[in-house]
């Protein structure tokens, strides 16, 4: 099937031009129908197919896995982005003169867990996305851990996570990753990077549900990150209820605790089996053309960008604005002709998906 194939599996299409991937994206059809099934029968038999929830399970494990270059077992299906970075973050046994490298322009979700442990004395060195390799390894080189998005949820920059996971890798600081602007449209190898954690939601690029997200550990981090929610779950025998035995799982479902939310696992396996068929590999560079044409766009129309793209560093986010107007209002005009963008810290936020057309978005350009 070619990309544009595949365009009807967005019925949004014959009502938005939704320009707000980077916030929530809708739901695919696939994803969509496996959930509204999962609801039917679960109104009309319960749980009595239970076996087949576990089995979505462990599918889910295995789709994120393949999106990843990850093993199964290092996959745990968690609630949002922060509870994975939450997760590291709180379960590492920290000691008073550690330092983190974190960085200025994340989104508060990769910044806030960081800054609580300032008051166990954890020094953080504060660097930008878009520092020199060689400053970032400056950095690096007494700190325990570095965080870091793969995508910047307003500027749109994009990291180069093999180089910097080759840094932490050689300066032994732990990688962390928030991968939720990024992953499903461009290409993650954990292991090639050397990420030690990395969590993302599915209901942005990955066109699924809220309140589910996967959460990458790897196997050496598991053993230096505790589990900070503990449940039924969380241990080995979790499936004998007469066991009252605190063994730890032996893979990252150590960091589940208690009852899954199954309509969401459904719904974000559909999704990421969708996003493995139409491919990585052709989804990303559609979605930097889509955001190449707006930014050249916008810039011709005399609009400030945020920050600089390039073939490398581009993704789907492309932020800009204009001195003498307000972006709520550029929002709110764009609304009034269904096309949905993003206001952000004062910047007009629009972020594409590759199922869009060039003339959706020349749509959005004459508006402005």
């Amino acid at each position: 099937m070619t990309l544009e194939d595949y365009r009807a599996q967005f019925p949004i299409t014959q009502k938005l031009i939704w320009l707000n991937h980077a916030a929530i994206a809708p739901l695919v059809k696939p994803a969509a129908e496996a959930m509204i099934r999962f609801s039917q029968e679960s109104c009309e038999l319960a749980s009595a197919r239970y076996d087949e929830w576990l089995d979505t399970y462990e599918a889910l494990r295995r789709s994120s896995a393949r999106l990843m270059g990850a093993s199964p077992r290092e996959i745990a299906l968690l609630k949002n982005t922060s509870e994975g970075l939450a997760t590291v973050a709180m379960g590492l046994q920290w000691r008073a003169g550690d330092k983190i490298v974190a960085f200025k322009e994340e989104f508060p979700a990769n910044q806030y867990p960081w800054q609580r442990l300032q008051a166990k004395g954890v020094r953080i060195a504060w660097l930008c996305a878009t520092d020199p390799l060689e400053r970032i390894d400056e950095a690096a080189k007494d700190a325990r851990l570095l965080a870091l998005s793969f995508v910047q949820f307003l500027s749109g920059y994009r990291a180069d996570l093999n180089a910097i996971g080759e840094i932490c890798a050689r300066r032994g600081t732990i990688f962390v990753v928030d991968g939720i602007q990024g992953l499903g449209v461009f290409p993650v190898d954990v292991r090639k990077a050397k990420i030690g954690a990395l969590a993302a939601d599915g209901h942005k690029w990955m066109f699924g549900p809220e309140g589910q997200a996967i959460f990458y550990i790897s196997p050496e981090l598991q053993e230096q990150v505790e589990p900070v929610e503990f449940g039924w779950t969380n241990t080995a025998n979790f499936n004998d209820y007469g066991v009252r035995d605190l063994t730890l799982r032996p893979d990252a479902g150590r960091y589940e605790c208690g009852t899954l939310n199954t309509i969401g696992c459904y719904g974000l396996r559909a999704a990421i089996n969708f996003v493995l068929e139409v491919g990585v590999e052709r989804i990303g560079p559609r979605v930097q053309e889509l955001g190449d044409q707006i930014a050249e766009g916008v810039r011709q129309r005399g609009y400030e960008l945020l920050g600089e793209r390039t073939p490398v560093t581009g993704a789907g986010i492309v932020s800009f604005r204009k001195a003498a107007e307000s972006s709520d209002a550029i929002v709110a005009r764009l609304r009034e002709e269904r096309i949905v963008a993003a206001s952000r810290a004062g910047w007009v936020r629009a972020s594409p998906h590759f199922y869009m057309t060039n003339d959706e978005i020349d749509r959005m350009l004459a508006l402005l």
